[in-house]
């Protein structure tokens, strides 16, 4: 099987890690091992690269691409590293990076039902179990396909989409994901269709709620941040607003301090900042990487150091 996948911000968010060559790194996100193999060559024989995946593609993918390195990798969703960790009875990381979002090879793979440029059976599962496409689409009330599709893809349209599908549904199930595309476009102004495609959005949402992303997300943040040592990084790559915005409150939160009133003369919480942002804006991708590669012009690094 070939995993194909072009790490995004990879120069970058590598250089972010300030990776320690004795040190223990985890990327939460494996994919097909881009940023892995770096992080993994810049360690000594006793540093340490935890992988963890939840796609059995990439855990294949990723197995095979480490092989010779000291890394260990295991099937797993980023939102439980803690309880991978303590598995591997390691208590504390110097590093974490997470590369969120869909893969280069799961996109382009047609059959794992992504895209909407081609013709597969609606899926979208990155684990390949459980709840699918399918039955989210052909399953939920109109009212919740409209939240969904508004909350997670920020399509103003959501409601027409949504009633289309519930119509459409009502003589044959949405099978496809060329079915789902259409139904999306004839929902959509004609003005809307000429000036980009009107898919994005709604298999966006789709996407994320079947994979449950954004608890996902919130779980993970909070539980990687408390599994880096004191001066250990965290190295988060978004690529769309839902997840840089919560990102970046949540990092917002670890460095903020004294939380009393200003009126008060002193402090009384006593509270401290957790973490310090190693870069006050997200890093983007430079021309020359928009131009290799299209996928990165969402993408956003931020980074946090554990204090």
């Amino acid at each position: 099987m070939e995993f194909s996948h072009v790490s995004v911000l990879l120069n970058e968010s590598i250089d972010g890690l300030d990776i320690k060559p004795e040190g223990i790194y985890v990327d939460a996100t494996a994919g097909g091992a881009g940023h892995s193999v770096h992080i993994a060559q810049k360690l000594k024989d006793s540093g340490r690269l935890i992988a963890l995946d939840r796609d059995p593609d990439a855990v294949e993918a990723a197995s095979e691409r480490l092989k010779g390195y000291n890394a260990k990798v295991v099937k797993s969703n980023y939102s439980d590293i803690r309880t991978v960790l303590d598995e591997l009875g390691v208590e504390q990381v110097d590093g974490i990076l997470m590369d969120l979002g869909v893969s280069s090879h799961q996109l382009d793979t047609p059959e794992r039902g992504f895209s909407y440029h081609s013709d597969a059976p609606l899926d979208m599962r990155m684990s390949r179990e459980g709840t699918s496409a399918y039955d989210i689409v052909n399953g939920c009330s109109e009212e919740e396909l409209s939240r969904i599709i508004f909350e997670y893809g920020e399509e103003k349209f959501s409601r027409r989409i949504a009633a289309n599908i519930v119509k459409a549904r009502q003589t044959y199930p949405v099978k496809t994901t060329l079915e789902l595309a259409e139904i999306v476009k004839s929902s959509v102004p004609a003005a809307v269709r000429r000036e980009k495609n009107p898919c994005k959005k709604t298999f966006q949402a789709i996407r994320i709620a079947v994979n449950g992303e954004l608890e996902h997300l919130s779980v993970g943040l909070d539980a990687a941040f408390h599994c880096l040592k004191l001066g250990g990084r965290l190295a988060v790559i978004t690529f769309h607003s839902l997840e840089d915005r919560l990102v970046k409150q949540r990092f917002a939160g670890w460095c903020k301090g004294c939380i009393c009133p200003p009126d008060f003369p002193q402090c009384v919480c006593g509270r401290k900042p957790e973490g310090r942002l190693v870069n006050r804006k997200p890093i983007e991708a430079k021309q020359e990487e928009l131009e290799r590669n299209n996928r990165s012009r969402s993408a956003k690094l931020r980074i946090i150091e554990r204090r």
